[in-house]
C-alpha cells in the first residue's frame, strides 16, 4: 500500500516517534512524505521515502494530486490545530481530496495508530477493490 506522510512543523517530531515506533509495519509499504517530514524521518529510521517538495513549496499539492489520482491509500497528517505557522501546508486541501476520494486519513496520533495497526492487520485491503 502506499502510505502518505506529512506533518505541520510543530508535529514533525512527534511524526519521527511515530515512524520510529511504527517502523516494522511502515517499512512493508511505499511511503511518500512532503520533503522536510520525509527527511527527517529517513534520518530516524533509515526508511525509504518517495519525498515531494516542502509542503509550502508545493508537496502538499503534489501529495493532493497523488490523492486525486488514487495514488495514494492512506494519509497520516499531524497537524498544528488550534495556530499552524504560515509556513505549514494548507491542510484543508488534503483532507478534503482524502474525503473526495474516499482515502482515509489520520490527523493526530490516535487515529495514526489505529490506521497504522488497520495497515498491519490487513483491514485497508479493501482499498485494491476500490481502484
Amino acid at each position: 500500500m502506499n502510505v502518505g506522510l506529512i506533518a505541520h512543523d510543530s508535529k514533525k517530531k512527534l511524526m519521527q516517534n511515530f515512524c520510529i515506533a511504527y517502523r516494522g509495519i511502515l517499512s512493508k509499504h511505499s511511503l511518500y512524505a512532503t520533503g522536510t517530514t520525509g527527511r527527517l524521518i529517513e534520518e530516524v529510521t533509515n526508511l525509504n521515502i518517495h519525498k515531494y517538495l516542502a509542503g509550502h513549496l508545493g508537496g502538499a499539492e503534489q501529495m493532493c494530486t497523488d490523492i486525486e489520482q488514487d495514488q495514494l491509500d492512506l494519509v497520516i497528517f499531524f497537524r498544528e490545530p488550534v495556530s499552524p505557522k504560515r509556513t505549514d501546508p494548507d491542510g484543508s486541501s488534503i483532507i478534503r481530496m482524502c474525503d473526495l476520494h474516499n482515502i482515509p486519513v489520520a490527523t493526530n496520533l490516535a487515529t495514526g495508530e489505529l490506521l497504522v495497526k488497520a495497515l498491519e492487520h490487513g483491514d485497508l485491503e479493501w482499498r485494491e477493490m476500490y481502484k
